[in-house]
């Protein structure tokens, strides 16, 4: 049902999206120089959960019915856009999405929640599962919707297990970091931006039948 060498170029592939910059990434980087490792670990957790809860809904068509009806597309779109916004302009406004004082830390569980609804939240993620999986998935080799099933968990493995990395190296420079404020401002104003920027293309996002 999974050849090796099909299972080679989708690992390859997945592993170009998931170093590729965005917010989930960001977040985990965040929360890792922030709070340690421990939080970086969690959000990263779940951002891959996300990834999971995307490619079951494709299994099942949700994302095609949500695909196919203009109101459910634009509701998905306008929450989404919504909630990366509101992180954004939160991240540019209080400059503490980086921040290493006491009362700026997350619950680990808030961290988890965040981690997970920035990714649930963002239709991008659903509609590129729904057009990226299908690529490795033949109905000859056994049920479309085990495969497509397996190969969503694989992409969240490999996205929790980056973003964990990503985000426990983040946590080394903490220190270094800690020193110099004009640096961690700036970080902030990138992540704000970043989080904005990503808001706005979802909101320009075309619903493609």
């Amino acid at each position: 049902m999974f050849p090796t060498e099909v299972l080679a170029a989708y690992l390859f592939a997945v592993l170009l999206v998931v170093i590729a910059p965005g917010p989930d990434n960001i977040l985990a980087i965040s929360r890792g120089l922030s709070q340690g490792r421990a939080a970086a670990v969690l959000s990263s957790i779940g951002a891959g959960l996300g990834i999971m809860v995307h490619t079951t809904a494709a299994a099942l068509g949700l994302t095609l019915v949500i695909q196919a009806s203009p109101a459910a597309f634009w509701a998905v779109k306008l929450i989404g856009a919504a909630y990366l916004l509101w992180l954004g302009f939160k991240a540019l406004a209080s400059r503490n999405l980086i921040s290493f004082t006491p009362a700026a830390r997350q619950s680990l569980p808030r961290v988890f929640a965040t981690g997970l609804l920035s990714n649930v939240l963002n239709p991008k993620p659903g509609l590129f599962v729904l057009a990226f999986i299908p690529q490795f998935v033949s109905a000859s080799r056994g049920s479309v919707t085990v495969q497509m099933l397996v190969y969503g968990a694989i992409f969240a493995v490999v996205t929790a297990i980056i973003f964990s990395v990503l985000g426990s190296y983040a946590a080394r420079l903490s220190g270094w970091l800690e020193r110099r404020p004009k640096a961690t401002s700036w970080l902030n104003f990138g992540a704000g931006a970043t989080f904005v920027a990503s808001g706005v293309s979802i909101l320009v996002l075309g619903n493609r039948r």
